[in-house]
Parts: structure tokens; sequence; C-alpha cells
């Protein structure tokens, strides 16, 4: 499965309770093929945020394989050198929480993701890009209504993710996840997150 993704991305819009956060651990397990090819890519870079009671479980579920001050990876490796790093960030005089995939392979990524995830919620207005409101879509759809593209699909758009929309005319259909209508996005966004202007990714 070839999939495009930028090298760091926000997942997720909010903070994620405990439920969503081990949904969103695996966001791609119903990808094609899964383990049989390189899927680094699919998860290296992605992040969102999580309250401190979630990042305090994470932190005594086991001993961390590092911790290097406000940050810990875990010791268990989802594939190959990719690893769930935790964040306790101070933005704007506040205590955030975050959890990040890092490929430890890659010298200075735990740093390059903490930097970037500073960056990001330092924006000094509240905004989306449009690729963060597609992942908002992906990460907050129950596993029965997305997916990736069959064989039933184009050759040459196999494997990309799919979301089951509903059309007045044709009634519930699959879509490709970066062919929804501005529309159709609108529509599956919560309504807090519906107006928010749209953001240039740095």
């Amino acid at each position: 499965m070839t999939l495009s993704v930028p090298p760091i991305r926000k997942v997720y819009q909010g903070i994620a309770d405990r439920r969503q956060m081990f949904r969103m651990f695996d966001r791609h397990a119903q990808r094609p093929n899964r383990w049989k090819g390189d899927d680094g890519a699919l998860y290296r870079g992605e992040w969102f945020e999580i309250g401190r009671a979630e990042h305090d479980h994470m932190f005594e579920i086991l001993p961390p394989l590092w911790m290097r001050g406000d940050m810990f990876a875990l010791r268990e490796f989802l594939t190959g050198s990719i690893t769930s790093v935790f964040f306790e960030l101070s933005i704007d005089g506040r205590l955030r929480y975050f959890h990040g995939y890092c490929d430890l392979a890659e010298k200075g990524s735990p740093e390059g993701l903490r930097a970037a995830i500073i960056e990001r919620e330092s924006w000094p207005v509240r905004a989306m890009t449009p690729e963060e409101r597609l992942e908002h879509i992906w990460s907050a759809t129950h596993d029965d209504y997305r997916g990736y593209a069959g064989e039933r699909w184009p050759r040459c758009l196999q494997g990309k993710r799919t979301v089951l929309c509903y059309e007045c005319r044709r009634g519930t259909t699959l879509k490709l996840l970066e062919h929804l209508t501005e529309a159709e996005i609108s529509a599956k966004l919560p309504v807090h997150l519906r107006y928010l202007p749209d953001a240039i990714a740095a």
C-alpha cells in the first residue's frame, strides 16, 4: 500500500480521552497486507493531545525505554524502530500532554517532534489545515465506517483511505477520504470545528 503522508502531522483536534487514545494508537489497523511491508511511514510523526491522567497511566504501565526531561518512550515498538513517545510540555504557561510516534533509528526524532508540537500549538489563532481536517475525520470515524480501497477500485487508487458518506440521491456510498467535498468535510466534523479558519501548514 502506498500512502503519501507528511513527516509530522497532528491527527486529532482536542484532547483525546483514554478510549480515543487507545483507538488512535493503531489508526491504520485495517490497512491491507498488514505487517507485510514497511509500515513505518504510516505512523512516523503522527501526534495528538491527551490528558494528564492518560499520560500518567501510560507511564505507569511499564518501565519506560528511556526518559529525557519532559518526555519518555515506551519500550514496546509498534513496528520496526517506531515507538510511542509521551510529552509533558509547557505551552503558553500551561502544562499539556501529547503522544507521538517517533522513529528511534532517526537521530533527534523525539526532539524534532517535540519542537513541531510546540510550534503547532503556539499558533496565535485557533485554526486547522485542510490536511488536519481530513486526519481528524479519519481518527474520529468508527472502524465500521472507514477502510481502504480494495480490489474493486482502480489499481491506482487501491490502498487509499475510504469513508462512508451519505449522498441524498445515492444514499450511503464509499468515498476516498481525500476526495471529500467541503460540504462532506463540514458534515463529518463536530460543530465546534466546522467553522475554524483554514491555516497553511508551515
